[in-house]
């Protein structure tokens, strides 16, 4: 009986044996998200990659050794974006609570998904790379990491990138984005972990030889030493003073409606609309404002109907300059757009929206999908993308816009700063979301004000509301689920950092570098063995 005992006690061992490295990777995973909101525990995306670096260079090939990593992806991307199941249930939009709970849970589980596969590719690579030299495990790391990141942002569903645990927490080393994008964030993050990493392995290695340990493990040094210098230049880049010459200021004031999303399709949501934001519109231009910025969808109908609205006639009052959002016409079917109205109440300049939300603003595979997922929009008519190469102008100068989730795509940002966009105008609606969404959405719009090096005014519907300073510090911000106004002071710049002018130069290089790298000591290794037969 006791023996029997023993032998089931070792089978239950042998079990979490075999189970501790997949449990190890999905909690590491699982804390890396905890970097963002609503936890915001930043300091943890510096190590939360070693244990899943540790398992799979040390793993034997064949040995499911992509699933730590898909594991560890599904951790961090379920974590970070658990805001998405806040939209449940979605019963004010017509949509019955079983299927509005299905919808929720494939959304949120594709993109955890989506977030394993693009790890597990990783993984594919540095599995290979168990005998290479450390130095070329982290360079090669490094690269595939910055790679995998710029192809799966520049698809239709892109968030959560290592640069923005960092944000709005380390403003210091979220200053990197400025020499080559967030992808120099990522890096640095993937490249102290490597090199954690490699220093356990390395002690591990030394304890079951007959080396003796070192006092100093040089990957922990270097680990150490990267990670100072690389604040030290962010430091240098946060430490240069913002130029705020008195002719290139500009009074902005933000209105935020707090018009929650069930009311929209109501006509008491419309008149509660045109009654927060015209109210707010004529506090702000009593106090002097240069112009008035509302949220994405403000006025939750046709560029058509928008002449003939209260906030409309009070901007023709006034004469103060107003962009609001509201709905473009393309066609039979409508844009999300940002309208400018001259101090005459004119519309003078539009900006759509060009990144849609998939099944929230468009539905992928409409033909199977689109009789379920159809009743998601206010409107009746058919949504369509903003064309991507559009341009913003103001009676104050281009600016550069924003609608949404475009925050999450700093290639947007970019392109407008090079062509001359002076300020980052920013509108949005996270009402339909809990609040972690916000406040993430916020740490993005200030990864894009460092970047470009502009000023940003953010509008939304509930909130967070802010102005952003180039250095990325908060100057104000609203409460959540708020009716408030506020009016700021920003600068007009047409300053380009190097990653304006230059775009992401570092991924490629990375990629270019370690391919180069890689090709030679496999050259070397090859002519080593034709010498030595």
């Amino acid at each position: 009986m006791l023996a029997m005992q023993k032998k089931q006690n070792k089978k239950q061992r042998e079990r979490l044996t075999a189970l501790l490295p997949y449990l190890i990777a999905f909690a590491s995973g699982t804390l890396m998200g905890l970097t963002v909101a609503p936890v915001g525990a930043w300091l943890l995306a510096w190590i939360a990659i070693v244990p899943l670096w540790v398992l799979i260079v040390t793993s034997a090939k064949g040995k499911n050794e992509f699933l730590p990593a898909f594991l560890w992806g599904i951790g961090y991307h379920g974590v970070a974006l658990s805001w998405i199941t806040g939209i449940h249930p979605m019963t004010w939009l017509g949509v019955p609570w079983l299927p509005s709970l299905a919808i929720t849970l494939f959304c949120w589980g594709f993109i955890s998904i989506l977030g394993g596969v693009f790890l597990a590719i990783w993984a594919a690579v540095m599995v290979r790379l168990a005998g290479q030299k450390p130095w070329l495990r982290i360079l090669i790391g490094t690269a595939v990491w910055c790679g995998l990141e710029s192809l799966w942002s520049a698809g239709p569903l892109w968030w959560s990138s290592l640069a923005y645990t960092q944000s709005p927490h380390n403003l210091v080393i979220v200053h990197l984005g400025q020499l080559s994008g967030p992808n120099t964030v990522t890096a640095a993050i993937v490249a102290i972990n490597g090199l954690i990493a490699e220093a356990y392995i390395k002690r591990q290695d030394i304890k079951m030889s007959s080396v003796p340990l070192r006092f100093v493990n040089k990957y922990l040094a270097t680990a150490t030493g990267l990670l100072i210098t690389l604040h030290l230049i962010g430091f240098i880049l946060y430490s240069r003073p913002i130029a705020q010459p008195p002719e290139a200021a500009l009074k902005v004031g933000i209105v935020q409606g707090n018009i929650p999303n069930r009311l929209l399709r109501s006509s008491e949501g419309f008149r509660r609309a045109q009654e927060n934001y015209t109210n707010g519109y004529l506090t702000l231009a009593d106090q002097g404002v240069d112009a008035v910025l509302t949220p994405e969808g403000a006025l939750p109908i046709f560029q058509r109907n928008l002449l003939e609205t209260a906030l409309v006639a009070a901007v023709k009052e006034k004469g103060v300059v107003a962009w609001i959002g509201a709905f473009g016409e393309r066609g039979d079917s409508y844009t999300i757009s940002l309208f400018t109205f001259n101090n005459k109440g004119e519309i003078v300049s539009r900006y759509d929206k060009s990144k849609l939300v998939p099944l929230g603003e468009y539905i992928p595979f409409e033909g199977i999908l689109g009789k379920i997922v159809q009743r998601l929009s206010p409107l009746d008519a058919h949504q369509v993308a903003g064309s991507a190469n559009q341009l913003f102008d103001t009676p104050f100068g281009r600016a550069i816009a924003s609608i949404c989730y475009e925050s999450a795509f700093p290639e947007q940002f970019r392109r407008q700063a090079a062509a001359g966009g002076q300020f980052i105008l920013s509108s949005s609606n996270d009402a339909h979301y809990t609040a972690s969404m916000p406040f993430q959405h916020h740490a993005q719009d200030i990864m894009r004000a460092i970047e470009t090096d502009r000023w940003s005014a953010r509008a939304t519907n509930t909130g967070y509301s802010a102005f952003v300073d180039p250095h990325g510090r908060t100057l104000w911000m609203s409460g959540y689920n708020t009716y408030e106004t506020h009016a700021e002071t920003i600068y007009r710049r047409q300053t380009q950092t190097l990653y304006v002018r230059w775009g992401d130069w570092l991924t490629p290089l990375l990629l270019i570098s370690s391919g180069g790298a890689w090709l030679v000591i496999r050259s070397i290794k090859k002519f080593s063995s034709f010498g030595n037969p």
